[in-house]
């Protein structure tokens, strides 16, 4: 049994499954925790299972932001086009 409480934005190792997981939200009322792991994969824990399992709390890890190094996939675009004015919507207005 886990003794370590859900703190949003802490990193937390599963020590049966050893994944490493991020806690993104915490839902005191609804008594569940979300987490997403650092494949970018993201559920939703009931608060009981969290205290059910085996955790501890951990340091980011260095690649955490693995799951997000496209930033086309995330839909954002091209930025440095962006800045350049290229997708400037009022460009050529007087």
């Amino acid at each position: 049994m886990s003794e370590v409480d859900p703190i949003v934005g802490t990193w937390y190792r599963d020590l049966e499954s050893r994944a490493l997981f991020e806690v993104v939200a915490y839902d005191e009322d609804g008594r569940t925790v979300e987490v997403q792991y650092q494949d970018g994969e993201i559920e939703e824990i009931d608060a009981d299972d969290w205290y059910e399992r085996l955790l501890e709390a951990v340091e980011a890890p260095e690649d955490w932001a693995g799951a997000f190094d496209d930033e086309s996939d995330l839909g954002f675009g091209d930025v440095a086009s962006a800045r350049n004015g290229h997708d400037d919507p009022l460009r050529g207005l007087d």
